[in-house]
């Protein structure tokens, strides 16, 4: 989900850094996205990935109240309408797979591996941004995926399709990114952000339907809840932003690995997995020395781990 602030607002704003504000902000936005990772686990898979899916978008339409002003007003072109679409058949793919995966793989591999989508990001930049990359970022780069076989252990372990469906999640999140910051360009960031939620929304629809099963009213709290967090996240996100610079507040997103594991470990009974910890930490040290590397060029392509979630 975007930014629903203009990054030029951000930035402006980002020259009266307070670091210790948005550290705060950032930790808050790590715990927020943790809520959401835990909350899907909590549900179980009674209730199908996709339908968990919609529903959340469904509930979170509401949250989207006070922009529909902006849609209102907004003009399409058949291109916009194109990217739009593309964008929201992309991220329907991404949702309904990160869904997928929550219930398949533990909180910590989740988050391990969320870390992998702004190193898509920098990747995919090169073929539709016409980004360049120096040896320095081709080597953060390859230290990303040492960091990913690190947490997947192929060879040495049995792989779950929920690692499979991680991997293609980051790698479309990643995309949808790139595709939010084409549209900002030409539309207002909320409207990007509305246009996102609906195509989402209508897309999932057709395939929660097909496996549909009536929720429980404590499931559409525990949804509602996903909702909530993920709403929250990502204004607090926006917070950070506004107070401190990405390299600043990027390295805070570490946390959310901590949290994964500790919840993971504390009421779903998730054993601690060093090679996971170590292999985040690696990716995490990669993002970071990307996000450094831009902020020296004076240019912002990599986002902070947690722009690309839901």
């Amino acid at each position: 989900m975007d930014n629903p602030f203009p990054e030029k607002h951000v930035v402006g704003m980002e020259q009266a850094a307070r670091p210790g504000v948005g550290i705060f902000w950032m930790v808050v936005t790590g715990l927020c996205f943790v809520g959401v990772t835990a909350l899907v686990k909590a549900l179980g898979d009674r209730i199908p990935a996709v339908e968990a899916a919609f529903l959340r978008f469904l509930l979170g339409l509401v949250f989207l109240a006070p922009m529909w002003r902006d849609l209102h007003q907004a003009t399409f072109t058949r291109k916009l309408w194109g990217l739009f679409l593309l964008r929201g058949g992309m991220h329907t793919v991404g949702v309904a797979l990160w869904f997928y995966a929550m219930t398949r793989i533990p909180l910590a591999e989740v988050t391990a591996m969320n870390y992998l989508n702004p190193v898509y990001v920098t990747v995919l930049a090169v073929f539709f941004l016409g980004e360049r990359l120096a040896v320095r970022r081709v080597g953060a780069i390859a230290a990303a995926l040492v960091g990913a076989m690190l947490i997947l252990r192929p060879g040495f372990r049995e792989l779950d399709p929920g690692h499979y469906a991680m991997l293609v999640t980051a790698l479309v999140f990643g995309g949808s990114y790139l595709l939010a910051k084409i549209l900002s360009s030409e539309v207002r960031p909320s409207v990007v952000v509305i246009m996102m939620s609906l195509t989402v929304t209508v897309g999932l629809a057709p395939m929660a339907l097909s496996v549909w099963v009536w929720p429980t009213w404590t499931e559409l709290a525990l949804l509602f809840g996903v909702a909530c967090f993920a709403t929250g996240g990502h204004y607090a996100m926006t917070l950070a932003f506004v107070a401190a610079p990405v390299t600043l507040t990027q390295p805070v997103t570490f946390l959310q690995l901590v949290w994964s594991v500790l919840i993971g470990a504390m009421f779903f009974a998730e054993p601690v997995d060093l090679w996971v910890v170590a292999g985040g930490s690696v990716i995490m040290a990669a993002v970071i020395f990307i996000t450094w590397r831009e902020a020296v060029l004076k240019r912002r392509i990599t986002p902070v781990v947690s722009e690309t979630k839901l």
